[in-house]
């Protein structure tokens, strides 16, 4: 099937978690005859939430790709998961799409998370349309959600349709610039005439949006001013304007679970959103010419796309998802991953339904497909025609921002645990793993706890590791604030040659971890053994004396013992370090030190007052705060033992819409009534 980049449509559908996207996106398969009956989330039978974990949690983690055809119009669809955990999925499928539906449930407000959602999409550029889902609900409120809407994004909103309710319910709609009405039916829609009760606002809402159309061209601007509208054509032609830069937000209503106001959708999406070959300039690197360049969407150009997103799929094995930006990439090619600077040779080429896949013989400019079994491809990379040297700028994905030790339930598991998480990484840039030196313990960072609860779950079912997550320990350190002198004598008499150490050492406070200094005069510990003297002294670094954490900040000075010529070892002056060290450092006024982490958080301003209140009470000291247009970056200095949840507690102050990160800044002292909880778990 050959299909030009003009009649092509990349979506995206998003918004918040529990909105109904998942359910849309079937009754748009639906509608273009892509399955034959809709499924449900509930009962885990939808095309695109078709992971285990999506049909147990009757959530998306995933983005997952579709298609249909409506009107000779290629739709493909990209099903995004709205939980913040999987902010990283959204990422990538955002990257691959042109536009985006957000689908909003007709509550009368702007719902939790959609916000963050529409000023992602207004950053990147993305054209975008408002679909208010659940208007078969009773005391579904339309006007209250448009107005909820519109006191955001004032002046950006467009609502297209006026609903026809009876008894609470939209059993209808009005067209305000086709000047046509439709009433839902069992075989989708009937055309009626417009009801007398609706033309006045009809009629306000033509006027309004052809005022709407005209600032979006100054030619049609010209001509309105002169005869005070536009034809429908050219109302068409300025809304679509106005979508495409992100002036115009156009609003719709319906109800995805009863398949109404669907087809509506799948029209507007052909006649607003853009076509493939619209999409705004596509800039890569060309590292022959040292140079960007536009990469234009032509179809007989060279080939160039880029990976959006990796999976691991049972039957096809590794599955590289790529959005072909020029050209046409064909079964059999040799191209060349200018990211690794490797040739591939292209096996199967597949168009996505789900988890289906469906071999086809090229996918050509602005389409949207996937690739198997490439030997070093990976989520990020271009792919070009084999001479040509592009490189398109690489998604960005959030940082990880909460940690969970991570364990094997069945010990002598540990490394096919870490070798499962790694392979893993390969599909989700988002999440890392390491193994924490200082605590031994191997660590998973991600995005919150069901991202992590997810991959845990994952590796059972791949790998068939069973996993027990934990609070990560704190890498708590001891170090001294006074001086202190100790004596370490070691002296062991067991037949034959004895042992026989002997030193004594001054601790004092210091900026390094360890620093050692020799100060023996006379020969009293001769020169060979003191080098068993300042290994003795490390080693016991590693344990201190309040609750075994490792010892900093210390400098021990030798300055006297004594040897006996026969008995004396280096393991003998070892020994007796480490009884200095343990008197020494206990004399030494001991004290535990907690690291503190530089925190940046980013907030709307509406939020900053809980969310200072909040640092403070995790014994947090705010620096310093920037405030520009409606949000507040906070900067402060937070102990790491008070963060432990805090990418979901953030989220919950701010209505999903605070970011936050965090860098190592240094190590201070514990609170007394706090170390002596720590010295008593130690």
């Amino acid at each position: 099937m050959q299909i030009s980049s003009n009649n092509i449509r990349n979506i995206a559908v998003i918004g918040h978690s529990g909105e109904g996207k998942t359910t849309l996106c079937e009754a748009m398969l639906f509608n273009g005859r892509a399955i034959d009956r809709m499924g449900s989330v509930t009962a885990g039978t939808t095309v695109t939430d078709f992971d285990e974990q999506e049909k147990q949690k009757q959530i998306s983690i995933n983005t997952a790709c579709a298609y249909l055809l409506w009107k000779e119009v290629k739709i493909n669809i990209l099903d995004l998961p709205g939980f913040y955990d999987f902010e990283g999925e959204r990422r990538e499928g955002l990257a691959a799409c042109g536009g985006a539906v957000l689908v909003i449930g007709a509550n009368g407000i702007l719902p939790i998370g959609s916000e963050s959602v529409v000023d992602y999409c207004l950053k990147l550029g993305k054209p975008l349309i408002i679909f208010i889902n659940g208007m078969d609900k009773p005391n579904a409120d339309y006007i209250g959600t448009v107005n909820a809407l519109r006191e955001k994004y004032a002046g950006k909103l467009a609502p297209i349709q006026i609903p026809i309710m009876q008894n609470g319910r939209m059993e209808g709609f009005v067209n305000a610039i086709q000047e046509k009405a439709y009433e839902f039916s069992s075989t989708g829609r009937v055309e009626i005439p417009v009801p007398d009760d609706l033309k006045e606002r009809m009629n306000e809402m033509q006027a309004s949006l052809m005022e709407t159309a005209a600032e979006n061209d100054d030619g049609l601007l010209d001509k309105y001013f002169e005869n005070g509208k536009l034809t429908k054509d050219e109302a068409v032609y300025g809304i679509r304007k106005g979508i495409a830069t992100g002036n115009v937000i156009p609003v719709m209503a319906g109800s995805a679970l009863q398949n109404r106001g669907v087809i509506n959708l799948l029209d507007e999406i052909v006649r607003y959103m853009p076509r493939a070959n619209e999409r705004k300039t596509t800039l890569a690197t060309d590292f022959d010419k040292d140079e960007l360049v536009n990469v234009g969407c032509e179809e007989d150009g060279n080939f160039a796309a880029q990976v959006f997103k990796t999976a691991s799929d049972p039957y096809s094995g590794k599955l590289n998802y790529i959005k072909v930006y020029r050209g046409c990439l064909k079964t059999g090619m040799t191209v060349f991953n200018s990211t690794k600077g490797k040739e591939e040779r292209i096996g199967q080429i597949f168009t996505l339904r789900g988890k289906k896949t469906e071999p086809v013989n090229e996918l050509s400019a602005g389409d949207i497909g996937a690739v198997n079994k490439l030997s070093f491809t990976d989520t990020n990379d271009t792919l070009c025609a084999v001479g040509d040297n592009l490189q398109f700028d690489k998604i960005s994905f959030p940082r990880p921002c909460l940690s969970m030790a991570i364990n094997s339930a069945v010990k002598g598991d540990e490394e096919k645990v870490f070798g499962g998480l790694t392979k893993m990484c390969e599909e989700d840039y988002t999440f890392s793993v390491e193994k924490r030196a200082e605590t031994g313990e191997m660590i998973i960072n991600g995005q919150g706890e069901v991202h992590i609860e997810i991959l845990a779950k994952r590796l059972k079912s791949r790998y068939g590791v069973d996993v027990v997550l934990s609070e990560p320990r704190i890498p708590y350190r001891e170090t001294i604030r006074a001086t202190a002198v100790a004596e370490g004598k070691h002296k062991k008499q067991t037949g034959g040659h004895g042992q026989y150490g002997h030193c004594k050492v001054r601790f004092e406070p210091c900026d390094a971890d360890f620093e050692f200094a020799d100060e023996v005069v006379g020969g009293a510990v001769p020169k060979q053994y003191i080098p068993a003297v300042e290994k003795g002294l490390r080693e016991c670094m590693a344990r201190g004396v309040l609750a075994g954490y490792p010892v900093i900040g210390v400098r021990a000075v030798l300055f006297d013992g004594s040897y006996h010529d026969v008995d004396s070892s280096e393991m003998a002056f070892k020994a007796a370090a480490a009884l200095a060290f343990r008197e020494g450092i206990k004399n030494a006024k001991p004290v535990i030190l907690e690291p503190v982490l530089k925190l940046k958080a980013a907030v709307p301003n509406e939020y900053l007052g809980a969310v200072m209140g909040d640092i403070s009470k995790r014994r947090g000291r705010i620096v310093e705060s920037n405030t520009e247009g409606d949000g507040t970056t906070v900067i402060a200095e937070v102990p790491l033992s008070e963060l432990g949840k805090y990418a979901t507690e953030l989220r919950a102050m701010t209505r999903g819409q605070g970011k936050f990160s965090t860098e190592f800044l240094r190590y201070e002292e514990v609170p007394p009534q706090l170390a002596e909880k720590i010295i008593s778990n130690g």
